[in-house]
């Protein structure tokens, strides 16, 4: 199979959408190393998603529903949400294209799960809400409970501390 990544998808330089990046040290903090970042490009995504095993994913939505909301989706079994009205990203070319490219071509890793926090503000500039960093606090303690570091599962896990996997390659564009 692969190894197992987590990949929290965000700009920590525009409010909520902010909270991937959260996780993503939230999880450094607890002894996870396998974390990937991505600020939303679609080719970034996809590149960080090739030879994987298992993907947990992690972005900022925007759907109406109460900030600070988190919602798994279980992409590989219940198929990939492809319309961007669903509400599950806030990058307008980015995550869900990558998602469903990934999906049509094949690619998409036999484990992967998206994990949504729902965001009330993505002004440039502005900080993570507190709604927000909650979500942030209930979708990492979940994530620890659905995939242990050191569990296995499709021959992919987490590593403890040590191993590092490299950064998402950066398209240069901004957001």
């Amino acid at each position: 199979m692969g190894r197992r990544i987590l990949l929290c998808v965000g700009n920590p330089d525009r409010g909520d959408d902010g909270v991937g990046p959260r996780v993503a040290a939230l999880l450094r903090e607890s002894a996870v190393q396998d974390v990937v970042e991505c600020r939303g490009e679609a080719g970034d995504i996809l590149a960080a998603l090739e030879e994987v095993g298992e993907a947990i994913i992690v972005d900022a939505s925007f759907s109406g529903a109460p900030a600070g909301t988190v919602r798994r989706f279980d992409l590989a079994a219940e198929g990939a949400p492809l319309s961007l009205d669903f509400g599950w990203s806030s990058h307008g070319f980015g995550l869900a294209e990558a998602i469903g490219l990934a999906h049509a071509l094949g690619a998409l890793p036999p484990v992967c799960v998206l994990f949504t926090i729902e965001g009330e503000s993505f002004a440039p500039g502005a900080p993570l809400s507190a709604a927000a960093q909650a979500g942030a606090v209930a979708a990492t303690a979940r994530i620890l409970a659905d995939f242990p570091p050191n569990a296995r599962s499709n021959g992919a896990a987490f590593s403890p501390a040590g191993k590092r996997v490299p950064p998402c390659p950066q398209s240069g564009k901004t957001l």
